[in-house]
């Protein structure tokens, strides 16, 4: 009766170290002898201890962090980058199967395709189309872990550091070229200016009185100051006008006086 009793316990302690829960977010590889069985779902699995093993597999999104790289740009210059690749398990037994260690194959894989990436575009490329090149290493990585049951869903690259030297180099550039832009837009304000002038100069050439109303109003601007001294131009036209006026007085009193004589 003992015996059997301890029997019987021995047999339940065995059957409860033969249940694995496998959970919702995690796949479990089988194996039986050494060979691969199956794929186990998530909930309660039974894994015959000595027979048969099992390996538990996370298939949530990981994000790891690639470690800052030098690189060299096409154009040779030196600088230090890194980034975080989004990935996750589509098939659980060919990331156990098909490399031994997919965690570090995968960081090692986005470190040198990342070296290689960057290597084959320019500075000014680097720094103005950062999402493009963050496409060609995704695809360039999913690529090669496809095999591995591995899906690289993205890589974004987080930082790009340059030589301080550098750092001068492209100030000094950004500066010029707004100085640059300053010139040309003070250039195209000034024909802008001379077009308006050459405008207003043909208008007032054109109209009678115009010259003359310019110049009222330029003497009532000039009057507001507190200035003591006015100085002003005046046009001939105003004077040829003011010759007219007196020639037509003296005809008058030489008329008048011929009257009286008479």
């Amino acid at each position: 009766m003992g015996g059997t009793i301890i029997l019987l316990v021995i047999v339940l302690i065995i059957i409860l170290r033969s249940i694995v829960q496998v959970n919702e977010y995690e796949r479990g590889i089988k194996f039986n002898l050494g060979k691969f069985s199956k794929i186990m779902k998530p909930g309660w699995n039974l894994v015959l201890p000595i027979f048969q093993s099992y390996k538990k597999v996370d298939i949530r999104t990981k994000a790891v962090d690639v470690p800052e790289q030098d690189a060299i740009t096409k154009d040779n210059v030196s600088v230090r980058i890194n980034a975080v690749i989004y990935y996750k398990i589509f098939d659980a037994s060919k990331a156990i199967l098909e490399v031994e260690n997919f965690y570090f194959a995968v960081s090692q894989l986005a470190q040198t395709t990342m070296r290689n990436a960057v290597g084959s575009v320019s500075l000014d490329e680097l720094l103005a189309e950062r999402e493009k090149l963050s496409d060609t290493i995704c695809k360039i990585i999913d690529q090669a872990t496809d095999p591995w049951g591995i899906k690289v869903e993205n890589v974004e690259l987080k930082d790009v550091t340059l030589p301080e030297d550098m750092k001068r180099v492209i100030a000094k550039v950004a500066e010029a070229e707004r100085e640059k832009a300053a010139v040309i837009t003070k250039a195209q304000g000034e024909v802008e200016a001379s077009r308006n002038l050459a405008e207003a100069a043909k208008t007032m050439a054109t109209t009678p009185g115009a010259l003359h109303l310019r110049t009222l109003s330029t003497i009532n601007d000039v009057s507001s100051d507190q200035s003591n001294t006015l100085i002003f131009c005046i046009p001939i036209e105003m004077i040829d006008s003011f010759k007219a006026g007196n020639g037509i007085i003296n005809a008058v009193k030489n008329h008048n006086n011929n009257n009286k004589e008479q």
